[in-house]
């Protein structure tokens, strides 16, 4: 696969891995992908923890459950992410971003357009969904064959200071070589995001990886290899996030004031 074809056909992976281990090979050249990544004054602030052991993988994937969970049960979710949801493809098509919601649980699709208001709220609640969303992503978490846990030496990374703007630069870099190199390797990726936007969960992932003090722990996904059949297999709530913004409205000529056009445009 060129470079071109696995930027192209990079995809988060939100539904299951093979239970197959991801080989030490692998592991190894997903590493050194990150470690190609440029940094400044190659500085290489990155530091990465590969996770196989059963039982760290399952306590992870109880606190992700438990947070889902938290985070539907109160509205969180839908309240601090609902300018990225479109509820139909006429919508997803116009605005060429965020995410069309496509798959919700059968009971709720009837009240698809009302889903971020207090009733739907409630109704999630009384038949239990977010219970059930967080069982979801518990089962995923804890049956992926490898978390990856990514994190910033301190040294390097002070908030506030310029070098701690390089070194979130530098760890985006990082992880988009990892995701490209698992395109390549007939793997996939995604972000186990839900402790992050509780901290007293995020803390206690910490302590559970014995993350020392002179280390930021910055971000943690899960990993495998995809199976055939893995768009028969979706989550509960899951959504197309295919479209992309047109020329014309990501660039712009010389200055701000001129938009990019197409090539004979």
């Amino acid at each position: 696969m060129d470079l071109l074809e696995a930027i192209r056909t990079r995809r988060t992976t939100n539904g299951p891995f093979l239970p197959t281990p991801v080989s030490k090979e692998h592991q190894h050249l997903l590493i050194e992908a990150a470690s190609r990544a440029p940094s400044h004054f190659n500085s290489q602030p990155w530091r990465f923890i590969l996770i196989e052991d059963p039982e760290i993988r399952r306590s992870i994937a109880e606190i992700g459950g438990r947070t889902m969970t938290h985070l539907f049960a109160e509205g969180l979710f839908f309240k601090r992410y609902r300018k990225y949801f479109r509820l139909s493809e006429e919508e997803m098509q116009e605005r060429r971003d965020g995410i069309y919601l496509d798959q919700i649980p059968a009971p709720l699709r009837p009240f698809k357009e009302h889903i971020f208001s207090d009733g739907a709220l409630k109704l999630m609640n009384r038949l239990g969904v977010p219970k059930v969303l967080g069982q979801d992503n518990a089962r995923l978490v804890a049956e992926s064959p490898l978390l990856l846990a990514a994190l910033l030496t301190k040294e390097e990374y002070i908030p506030g200071e310029l070098s701690g703007y390089y070194c979130l630069l530098s760890l985006g870099m990082a992880i988009e070589h990892i995701w490209l190199l698992t395109t390549a390797l007939g793997m996939g990726i995604q972000f186990v995001s839900t402790p992050m936007e509780v901290p007293t969960a995020w803390a206690e992932i910490g302590e559970l990886l014995s993350v020392p003090d002179d280390l930021e722990l910055m971000a943690i996904y899960r990993l495998g290899y995809v199976p055939e059949e893995q768009r028969r297999s979706r989550p509960r709530i899951d959504w197309t996030s295919s479209q992309r913004k047109s020329l014309s409205q990501l660039a712009f000529r010389d200055t701000c004031q001129r938009r990019e056009q197409e090539i004979g445009e």
